[in-house]
Formats: structure tokens, sequence, C-alpha cells
């Protein structure tokens, strides 16, 4: 199975999916970034697929359009989200049909959004987390794969909370990316008796 990671920040979760020894051909950024210096280290091929603009006038399917012709040009089968900035269109998902996974930092269905750890903390709750899921059309939405528990301290800011929560995804993504490269069945969601 040949991965493609899209990444757009410092790269410290492409790093850990990196140093698994997983099959990634290529990392696709949206913006200049560290990620790209992560991939080259790794000596896997990086491209820049620009964002060019963050206003109204974003033409989000074209951009998304971009991005699956740069996957599929490695002839990529998995697609892994680690921080990737952009929230992609319908391409995508019909040329990976649940085959795109996502780490979201809380435990889904709670804290939706980019705002989660914010969110955990102003809610006052004493566990949050981290889930790898599908991703869907519908942000965060999508069957969940794995989850882990991260206990919120008092004194808590978000910058602490946040960091370990990144320090157990750090090691539960790529467990679960290499439990579906290892078993695609994974990918099929069943439904449970009720």
């Amino acid at each position: 199975m040949r991965i493609g990671v899209l990444a757009s920040g410092s790269g410290t979760i492409l790093e850990a999916i990196l140093a698994a020894d997983l099959p990634v051909v290529v990392v696709i950024v949206d913006r200049p970034c560290r990620a790209t210096d992560v991939a080259a280290a790794h000596g896997v091929p990086a491209a820049l697929v620009e964002r060019e603009r963050y206003d109204a006038a974003f033409d989000r399917a074209a951009y998304t359009g971009r991005v699956v012709d740069a996957l599929a040009g490695h002839d990529v089968d998995l697609v892994v989200m680690a921080g990737f900035g952009t929230v992609l269109a319908e391409p995508i998902h019909a040329a990976y049909p649940g085959r795109i996974l996502n780490t979201h930092p809380a435990l889904l269905p709670a804290f939706k959004g980019w705002h989660a750890v914010e969110e955990a903390l102003a809610a006052g709750v004493k566990v949050t987390g981290c889930t790898v899921h599908l991703a869907t059309l519908e942000v965060d939405e999508g069957p969940i794969l794995a989850q882990e528990a991260v206990a919120v301290l008092p004194g808590d800011t978000v910058e602490s909370l946040h960091e370990r929560i990144k320090d157990v995804e750090r090691r539960l993504y790529p467990a679960t990316i290499r439990a579906v490269v290892d078993d695609a069945a994974l990918l099929t969601p069943t439904e449970t008796a009720s």
C-alpha cells in the first residue's frame, strides 16, 4: 500500500510516521513549511501544491483537484492527513473513497473542528485525547479507527495539553496506519448489531 501524506506545519506527526518505516511515497504540502525538510531527511519526495488564496474567492474543488493530481502522480493508495491546513473538497473523496485517514486532538465526537483543545479546556472536561478516523466530506465525522485518552491536568494551558495530546498522537497514529497497511479491511467499517 503506497501512502501519500498531506502536511502543512512543523512535521512532527510526519516525523513519527516516517520513523515508523511506513510505505510513504510522497509528502504534499499546501505552503512552504518544515514538513518538506522532514520528508527530505527521510528520502521521501515532497511536492508543494500551494494554496494561493485564503479568502472567499478560494476555489476549494479546483485546489483539491490539484492535490489529487499530485497524489496520483505517485500511485498513492492511501492518503494520510498529518496536520494539513486546508479542508479538501469532494474530488479527493471520489479519488480515494474510504482511504483517507486523519488524526484529531480530541475524543470524537466531542470537540470537532480547529479549536478542539481550547474547547476541551473551556468545557472543563477532565479527559480529552486524540482520535484517528476515516476522513469524510463532513469535517471530523468519519468512522473512528482508534482513540486514546489524555488527562486534563490542573493548570493545563492550551499549549501544555496540546503537547501531551501530540505525544500520544505521534504513537497512536503511526500504529493505526501500520494496522491499516497490514489489513486494508480495517478501512471498511462494519455495522454492529443493535
